[in-house]
C-alpha cells in the first residue's frame, strides 16, 4: 500500500499526533489506528489526559478573547486561506480519509471537497451575519438585534465522516467568532490530526492564536470532559441516538446547549409514475455508498405493489455488479465496514431479520480471501420484511437494504413516517401530485424531503439536519449559523425623556 500521502500530511506512524493547539503535550499513552482497509497499523495519536484538557480549554478561552474582536470579514480570510491549504491538500487527505475510515477514493475526495465548498460558503457569510431594525412603540427610541459570538464551541464527530462535519461546524463558528474544542472520532483520529496540522499552518502564518482551534484525543471519557464543562456553551455532537441522548441530557442539566445530528432511517418512496433508471441509481448508491455507514444512507425501499417484482429483480441484478474490495482502487465500488464491531452488527442484523420473518433477497455475508484480511468487508444485501418488523425501524450502519411493499402513497407516507428517527427522504415520481403531497405537511416528517434523487448526500447551502430522534439539530447552510451565536435585542433612547413601555406611568 503507497502511503506517501501521509508523509505530506505532516503524519508518521510512531506518535503521529498530539493534542493540537497544544504542542508540547504527550500523555505517552496512544490510540493506535488500523485502516480497515488492509488491517495495517497507520499510526498513534497521544490520549489527552484531563490536565492537558484544562490547558487546552485556557489556551481556547485566551484565544478567544482576541478572535471575537477580529472583524467577522478578517475571520472569514483566515477560513478562506484554510480552504486554499485543503485545495492543495485535497488528494493527500482524501487518500487518508480513504485509508483510514475505507469510504470509496472518490468519497474520500468528495468528503475534503465538502470542506473546501463549506470554506467558501463561510467566506461569504462573514460579511451576512445580519440582525433585524424593528420599529419602537416609543417616541424617539431605535430597536435591533445583533448576534455576538458564543465562546468555545465543541465539536464530537463521527467516524464515518471524519473531517467533513467537523468542517461543517467550525468553519461556521469560526466566521462567527466562536473557537472550537474538537473531539474527532478515536475510529479515525489520523484524520483529525491531517486537519489540524494544515489549519495551525495558516494561523501561525496569519499571527493568529493557536487556541482558536484545538483538538482532543480519546474515547467518550473525553468526551464527556466536553459536555460536562460549563466554559463550553455550545456542543455539536454527530453519531448515534444513544449517544445523542447522554450528551444531550448532560449538557441540558448544566442549561448549555447542544446540536444534535443523529442517527437515520431513511427511505425512498417509489410510485408507478417513477423513472426506474433513475431509481436504480438512487438507491443503489444510497443503500451501498460508504458501504452504508453513511447517516443518510438508504435503509427503505417502499415500493408501489404494481411494480414491486420488476424493482426488486431489477436491484438484484444492479447488486450482481457491485464490486468490492480496496476503496483506494477507483475501480471498486464498495469499501470495508469501519471495524468487527460494524461487522458483528451486521451479521446480528442479518440473524434478526430471518428471526423476524424476513426473506433475503441478495444475500449478505463476509467476505474472506487475500483481498480481504482486514475481516472487514461484507456482502451489500436486499431482504423483503414486514413494514412493521422491529428490526426494519433500527439503524443498522451496514449495507442492508429492506423491500416493503405499498398500494396507495398516504400509505407510504405513512410507512416512510412510522420510524423513530427523522433524517432523510425520497420520493421516486413524474407526477406532480405526488411528489408536492410527499413534500406537504402531510407529507415526510423529516428534516429532508427529495424528489427523484436519493437520501444520501447533501448539497452545503442547505441546513442539513432531522427530526424526532435525528436530534433536531441543524448545521452547514442556510441560517444554521444562528445556532453558533447569541441573539441580542438592543433599544436606544435618543428623547430627552424616560417613557415605559405599553404606557405605564412611573413618576417620581
Amino acid at each position: 500500500m503507497n502511503t506517501t500521502f501521509l508523509k505530506k500530511l505532516g503524519l508518521k506512524k510512531a506518535n503521529a499526533g498530539t493534542s493540537t493547539g497544544l504542542e508540547s503535550t504527550n500523555s505517552r499513552k496512544y490510540i493506535k489506528s488500523y485502516s480497515p482497509v488492509d488491517g495495517e497499523f497507520i499510526g498513534s495519536v497521544s490520549k489527552t489526559t484531563k490536565e492537558e484538557y484544562e490547558q487546552v480549554i485556557e489556551t481556547a478561552k485566551g484565544a478567544f478573547n482576541v478572535w471575537r474582536k477580529m472583524p467577522a470579514p478578517k475571520r472569514g480570510e483566515i477560513v478562506r486561506q484554510y480552504g486554499e491549504a485543503l485545495r492543495a491538500n485535497k488528494e493527500a487527505l482524501g487518500s487518508l480519509v480513504s485509508y483510514e475510515m475505507g469510504k470509496s477514493l472518490q468519497e474520500g475526495y468528495g468528503e475534503v471537497q465538502e470542506m473546501i465548498d463549506i470554506c467558501d460558503f463561510a467566506v461569504g457569510l462573514s460579511r451576512q451575519l445580519y440582525g433585524l431594525t424593528m420599529h419602537s412603540e416609543r417616541p424617539n427610541h431605535r430597536m435591533y438585534e445583533q448576534w455576538h459570538p458564543m465562546g468555545i464551541v465543541g465539536i464530537i464527530s463521527a467516524f464515518n465522516f471524519p473531517v467533513a462535519v467537523w468542517s461543517w461546524n467550525a468553519m461556521i463558528a469560526l466566521v462567527c467568532g466562536d473557537v472550537c474544542v474538537w473531539k474527532p472520532s478515536e475510529k479515525a483520529p489520523l484524520c483529525g490530526v491531517a486537519c489540524q496540522n494544515i489549519f495551525q499552518k495558516v494561523l501561525k502564518a496569519n499571527n493568529v492564536p493557536e487556541g482558536v482551534s484545538c483538538m482532543i484525543n480519546g474515547n467518550y471519557r473525553v468526551g464527556e470532559l466536553l459536555t460536562k464543562d460549563t466554559r463550553i456553551p455550545l456542543i455539536s455532537a454527530t453519531g448515534s441516538t444513544r449517544m445523542g441522548k447522554i450528551v444531550g441530557a448532560t449538557v441540558a442539566a448544566r442549561m448549555g446547549k447542544s446540536l444534535l445530528e443523529l442517527g437515520g432511517n431513511n427511505a425512498i418512496i417509489i410510485t408507478p409514475n417513477a423513472d426506474l433508471d433513475a431509481v436504480l441509481v438512487g438507491a443503489v448508491f444510497g443503500a451501498v455508498g460508504t458501504c452504508g455507514q453513511r447517516c443518510t444512507s438508504t435503509r427503505r425501499l417502499i415500493i408501489h405493489e404494481s411494480m414491486y417484482d420488476n424493482v426488486k429483480q431489477r436491484l438484484a441484478k444492479a447488486y450482481k455488479q457491485i464490486r468490492i474490495g480496496n476503496p483506494l482502487d477507483e475501480n471498486n465500488h464498495v469499501g470495508p465496514l469501519i471495524d468487527t464491531d460494524a461487522v458483528a452488527a451486521y451479521q446480528n442484523a442479518i440473524a434478526e431479520i430471518g428471526n423476524q420473518g424476513g426473506k433475503m433477497v441478495v444475500e449478505g455475508g463476509v467476505l474472506e480471501g487475500d483481498a480481504y484480511t482486514s475481516g472487514c468487508y461484507v456482502k451489500p444485501c436486499i431482504a423483503e420484511i414486514a413494514t412493521d418488523a422491529d428490526i426494519v425501524k433500527t439503524e443498522t450502519f451496514a449495507p442492508i437494504l429492506y423491500l416493503l411493499k405499498y398500494t396507495d402513497l398516504e400509505e407510504a407516507i405513512h410507512i416512510q413516517n412510522d420510524v423513530p428517527q427523522g433524517l432523510s427522504s425520497a420520493i421516486m415520481t413524474n407526477d406532480l401530485r405526488e411528489a408536492e403531497l410527499f413534500l406537504s405537511v402531510a407529507g415526510s416528517d423529516c428534516g429532508i424531503a427529495n424528489v427523484n434523487i436519493g437520501t444520501s448526500g447533501a448539497e452545503i447551502g442547505g441546513a442539513f439536519g432531522g427530526e424526532k430522534e435525528t436530534g433536531g439539530g441543524r448545521e452547514s447552510g442556510s441560517d444554521a449559523w444562528r445556532a453558533y451565536m447569541r441573539r441580542q435585542t438592543n433599544t436606544i433612547n435618543y428623547s430627552k425623556t424616560v417613557p415605559l413601555a405599553q404606557g405605564i406611568k412611573f413618576d417620581l
